[in-house]
């Protein structure tokens, strides 16, 4: 895994400097690995198995909270993995815990990880649900993890050129960081309550 890796070298190299680069980066690559429950999605529309689940009584929203529950546990494998070997790399490589560590991974490394997760599978079902294949256009499930990424990548992008104008501070980090995961929680709960109306029941029927 591209987070688990990235966590143990920068465990091994970085030093200090761990605290605020890995969870700058754990959003980024944590999504990569999350996208299995989309894939099982858009297979299932194009072969019509859920024209059989809504014909038994599911609705929309049980296929898509199917979706993003599996999506969550997908991503809660690879966070877990990846944070707990890279933090344990990191301690026995003689580094203190502190409380920059603490912040950075607790308030927003892991629920930004689980936000941009979230956000992609969102995205990737209305973008699935809506959209029509055509001849020699593949799924949208190979571009999602990208769409995922972007405020992770937004936010760092924000991070660097903060530093390049001033000193960045505690407080000034922790604003553009919670901003960022706030904004993107604020979008998927949009896109949730938007469901009812723009993804109906045959929005999820075979296009086929």
């Amino acid at each position: 895994m591209l987070s688990l890796l990235l966590g143990v070298l920068l465990a091994l190299f970085s030093g200090p400097s761990f605290a605020s680069s890995y969870a700058l980066f754990l959003p980024i690559f944590g999504v990569v690995g999350s996208m299995g429950g989309l894939t099982v999605f858009t297979s299932d529309r194009t072969k019509g198995l859920l024209e059989y689940l809504i014909a038994y009584g599911y609705s929309p929203r049980r296929l898509f909270a199917n979706v993003l529950l599996t999506t969550l546990v997908l991503v809660s494998i690879v966070v877990g993995i990846g944070t707990s070997v890279s933090l344990g790399v990191y301690f026995v490589e003689g580094n203190a815990a502190t409380s920059t560590l603490a912040i950075t991974m607790g308030l927003y490394a892991v629920p930004m990880t689980f936000a941009c997760a979230a956000f992609a599978s969102t995205v990737g079902v209305y973008w699935t649900a809506l959209s029509s294949p055509r001849q020699g256009i593949n799924s949208p499930v190979g571009l999602i993890p990208f769409i995922g990424i972007l405020p992770a990548l937004a936010t760092l992008f924000s991070i660097v050129a903060f530093s390049l104008s001033r000193p960045l501070s505690s407080t000034t980090l922790l604003l553009v960081l919670g901003s960022a995961m706030g904004l993107v929680a604020i979008f998927v709960m949009v896109l949730l309550v938007s469901m009812g109306r723009l993804l109906r029941r045959e929005r999820f029927l075979s296009p086929a």
